[in-house]
């Protein structure tokens, strides 16, 4: 698999125009990344946009804290789904996770989970691993397996770091290989996106997607 195909081309900064987001569809389409991943507003547009493309349509769910009500997030997910979603990158409930609520966590993904493959989506958990210890991350895939989730996420691109080599190796050690790994946050070079796909991720989430790919540049992620 060429590193373009495992790329979620994102734009999810508060201020973006639909201008930016008609161009990252075009971008998408143009080098075949993955999917385009947009805030919730402009699903409908960017599905539009990627029709017949083969690029598939990210959007992210209880962004970027996590501790929407479920039913919050529920909703959300259905209409980003109704919208054109195909894949929907939902940020696990921390402050639930560290008060121990492991049940009401599992349940949330495993209601998530059955309302995306019912309309044959996808779901990615982030759990933000830059908030977690070593054992809570490990819980939180253990979560996240049982939820039936199809990829675990690292970051959010909001918290103190993104996506690192360790948190790879943990999280792939935890993770059965039918559960997926989603790497982002701070990820702006192939070479730093190489790394963390060789330490086992499977999908890289970049806002620098195109630089990424068109160039050979060696220097590491910020």
């Amino acid at each position: 698999m060429t590193l373009a195909a495992r790329i979620d081309h994102t734009l999810l900064r508060p201020d973006c125009t639909e201008a930016e987001i008609i161009q990252l569809c075009e971008e998408a389409a143009a080098h075949g990344f993955a999917t385009v991943c947009v805030p919730p507003c402009y699903v409908a547009l960017a599905a539009e946009k990627l029709a017949e493309s083969g690029v598939g349509i990210c959007t992210v769910i209880g962004f970027p804290l996590g501790y929407s009500a479920s039913s919050v997030k529920f909703k959300e997910a259905e209409v980003a789904l109704y919208n054109g979603a195909t894949e929907l990158d939902m940020v696990i409930n921390i402050s639930a996770l560290k008060s121990g609520k492991t049940e009401a966590i599992q349940a949330e993904i495993l209601n998530l989970a059955d309302l995306c493959h019912v309309h044959q989506a996808l779901l990615k958990v982030i759990i933000e691993t830059a908030l977690l210890t070593e054992a809570e991350i490990a819980l939180a895939c253990q979560l996240c397996v049982a939820g039936e989730a199809d990829f675990v996420k690292t970051s959010t691109g909001f918290a103190s770091r993104g996506a690192s080599v360790a948190d790879m190796a943990l999280m792939r050690r935890v993770l059965p290989e039918t559960v997926r790994i989603k790497a982002a946050g701070g990820i702006r070079t192939r070479a730093a996106a190489e790394v963390l796909v060789a330490a086992g991720a499977d999908r890289i989430g970049s806002s620098y997607s195109v630089t990424m790919i068109t160039t050979t540049d060696e220097t590491t992620a910020a």
